[in-house]
């Protein structure tokens, strides 16, 4: 089997966690989003509801959906299936996340997709830290990698080794200090691929350089106002090329993928997006794309 080595290709299998196994409930999130860094305390019962019509939309679209269950050191955290791992056309890579409360998701990731039989082809050790929300397929063979406060240079050195066979061009791309070390930027908080020639950026944040080769490498891009950054309009989940999903509230954004020919699913998502900055794309895990 082939696994994901693309942010675009139709979704054919996805690994989600629901706040029932993530949030638990009011009780536990009252006493957890501080230390997980979250805006608000989000409202456990509204969260249940906007997770639902969230897969109402994955489940139009993605056979196969794996729900990972309660993992006893994880925390709230967890509701962002995408950062512990890392998927290769040749299976997974466990990663170290360089926020210290999410380091226990890897072990139960690795227990996870060893009772789904789906390959680990490396992972992460000693000093190396990194969430796959630093982690961009441009294209099959061509992977983008954000080296910043969650991502540090001895994981990039560990993942240019793992995938060497994989990929044939590994950028590397310096993140900006932006809103500082406790805030969450990954390279993905400034690029969704939508399809090999369409891109939703943030330009205020993305290096020249990256800027310059995503436009040489003839891909277009759409443009995302300040409003609409904060409210993780950058954040597009393509389910197929110029298939996405979005968080409500990101009229512009969403428009100019329409004008550029997307189909653009919405949810609510103040609670399980908003609050903890974490949009469609990080509740994600893609595994299969074909």
């Amino acid at each position: 089997m082939s696994f994901c080595s693309s942010m675009y290709k139709p979704l054919e299998r996805v690994i989600v966690k629901r706040p029932e196994e993530s949030f638990i409930n009011q009780e536990n999130v009252s006493k957890e989003w501080k230390r997980f860094n979250y805006l608000e305390e989000p409202n456990y019962e509204e969260a249940v509801k906007e997770h639902a019509t969230f897969i109402s939309i994955l489940e139009k679209h993605v056979p196969n959906i794996d729900y990972l269950p309660v993992f006893s050191e994880a925390g709230l955290d967890s509701l962002y299936a995408h950062d512990p791992v890392k998927f290769t056309s040749e299976g997974a890579i466990i990663l170290n996340s360089g926020k210290a409360v999410r380091q226990p998701e890897a072990e139960a990731y690795k227990e996870f997709l060893g009772e789904k039989n789906i390959p680990i082809i490396g992972e992460l050790t000693g000093d190396a830290v990194s969430d796959a929300g630093d982690l961009v397929w441009l294209d099959d063979r061509t992977l983008a990698v954000g080296l910043g406060y969650r991502t540090n240079a001895e994981a990039i050195r560990q993942l240019k080794e793992i995938t060497a066979p994989l990929v044939d061009e590994f950028i590397v791309v310096q993140l900006p200090h932006d809103q500082g070390v406790h805030e969450c930027l990954h390279l993905m908080s400034f690029i969704s691929m939508v399809d090999h020639d369409l891109a939703v950026v943030y330009s205020r944040l993305m290096p020249v350089f990256f800027r310059q080769l995503l436009i040489e490498r003839g891909i277009q891009l759409i443009e995302v106002s300040d409003d609409e950054y904060m409210n993780l309009g950058c954040n597009v989940l393509a389910l197929a090329p110029r298939v996405c999903v979005i968080a409500a509230g990101n009229d512009d954004t969403k428009q100019q993928l329409i004008d550029a020919g997307a189909e653009v699913y919405e949810y609510k998502g103040q609670e399980i997006s908003y609050k903890g900055t974490g949009g469609p794309t990080c509740l994600t895990c893609p595994v299969v794309r074909k």
